[in-house]
């Protein structure tokens, strides 16, 4: 069984992060899609929730698992038994920083290999950090997020 982890922060998740999802099932049989803790950058919602939005978003996707995850990546892909990692590029930009990752992740497990996907080009400029801009000024997501996502997004900015 071809087992791939999707690790992301999915703050929120975007049907960019959907996209990439479900053109990964066509390549392998179980997609673990592994929502990191944190990261480099702060999170808007907290870990719980970023895992409920992920369920949500992907429940009616077979073959797909929701865990999070604290630690190196590649050692959680070693002990989910996963042989690749996915990662979304959408730009030169992404290619840079996600080509560093992947080669220090081979270094580290060389048996782990990392697949770049790109997304299709509806989604191509989208990311959560662009999302979560768009609503805190007031702005439409139209079709860019689920809508469960979109209202935990209304609700979380009217708080604010």
């Amino acid at each position: 069984m071809r087992i791939a982890i999707y690790p992301g922060t999915f703050d929120p998740i975007t049907n960019g992060h959907l996209d990439i999802l479900k053109r990964s099932l066509k390549l392998f049989d179980k997609i673990i899609l592994a929502v990191a803790k944190n990261g480099e950058k702060g999170t808007l919602f907290p870990l719980k929730e970023r895992v409920e939005m992920v369920k949500d978003a992907t429940e009616s996707l077979e073959r797909i698992e929701v865990d999070s995850f604290d630690c190196l990546l590649v050692e959680y892909a070693k002990k989910k038994r996963a042989s690749v990692i996915i990662r979304g590029i959408r730009a030169y930009s992404d290619f840079e920083y996600e080509f560093q990752m992947a080669l220090m992740n081979r270094r580290l497990h060389p048996e782990i290999e990392t697949v770049f996907l790109m997304p299709t080009e509806q989604y191509s400029y989208l990311s959560s950090s662009l999302i979560k801009e768009i609503v805190s000024l007031g702005g439409e997501m139209g079709e860019l997020v689920p809508s469960a996502v979109q209202k935990k997004l209304k609700g979380k900015f009217r708080t604010l």
